[in-house]
């Protein structure tokens, strides 16, 4: 059965901090391999170089249409699903899945826009900070002895697995339904910014001990993979109680 190539053209491998550009060339082959072409790279440590060509073997188109971003923010603007990699487990509650058992649920996902699989750096993963962004983790299964795995070879797996289904024809079965589409990861942190002003306005959020309440929060609407409807609707009800405490306190 052949490839789904639209689906492949919404999947964006995102790659933050990279440190050796070796790994970065290899997942550009393990990439090209499955036919994905989509490449960004988050302040990557030395890009362009050599050894990343060299370790390309022959994946060169991908590495000459690499987009290289100064922040996660912007790598993932205009993405309506953000999963990230990681081995490691976190404090934050986020939606914990293998590779193949998220498999079903990215072909949901690939009719409603671009998702970004974005993986962390080689000696640290990804920071708290930094899954704030995602809506899902995956986590390769391993040997517990011993889970340390590249990541260009995390590269390889993810692309493997869900290239497995998108070669069926499970995903060209779209129906032509129309669809609201999801909340971008840019316009969630608009969201979120919002959110955080309004709950200072109030006086629900003290800016000096935030402790963990947006994080928390963050993850709890990532989880919910909202629409741009409703979106829209709690940024209109957060503009009115905006102008209503602005009233408020004129009076």
């Amino acid at each position: 059965m052949c490839m789904n190539s639209h689906s492949i053209e919404n999947i964006r491998v995102v790659m933050v901090e990279t440190t050796h550009p070796g790994n970065i060339g290899a997942a550009a082959r393990a990439m090209k391999t499955m036919g994905y072409n989509n490449l960004y790279l988050v302040k990557p440590k030395i890009y362009p170089n050599a050894e990343a060509t060299a370790r390309a073997a022959g994946a060169d188109d991908i590495l000459s249409r690499v987009v290289v971003c100064d922040s996660l923010e912007e790598a993932l603007q205009g993405c309506v699903t953000v999963v990230a990699s990681t081995a490691r487990p976190r404090s934050i509650s986020h939606s914990v899945f293998t590779p193949r058992e998220y498999a079903p649920k990215l072909s949901e996902m690939l009719k409603l826009g671009t998702v970004a699989l974005v993986f962390g750096r080689e000696s640290s993963g990804l920071s708290n900070e930094e899954l704030e962004y995602c809506n899902v983790i995956l986590q390769i299964p391993t040997n517990p002895e011993f889970s340390s795995l590249n990541v260009a070879s995390a590269v390889q797996i993810l692309c493997y697995e869900f290239n497995q289904l998108l070669q069926s024809d499970a995903v060209d079965k779209i129906d032509n339904e129309e669809k609201t589409r999801l909340a971008t990861a840019d316009e969630m942190t608009y969201f979120y910014d919002h959110l955080e002003q309004s709950m200072i306005d109030v006086g629900f959020l003290n800016p000096q001990q935030p402790r963990k309440l947006m994080r928390r929060l963050k993850s709890l609407f990532n989880r919910a993979h909202m629409d741009e409807n409703e979106v829209s609707i709690l940024r209109g009800f957060l503009a009115a109680v905006r102008e209503s405490v602005t009233k408020t306190k004129s009076d």
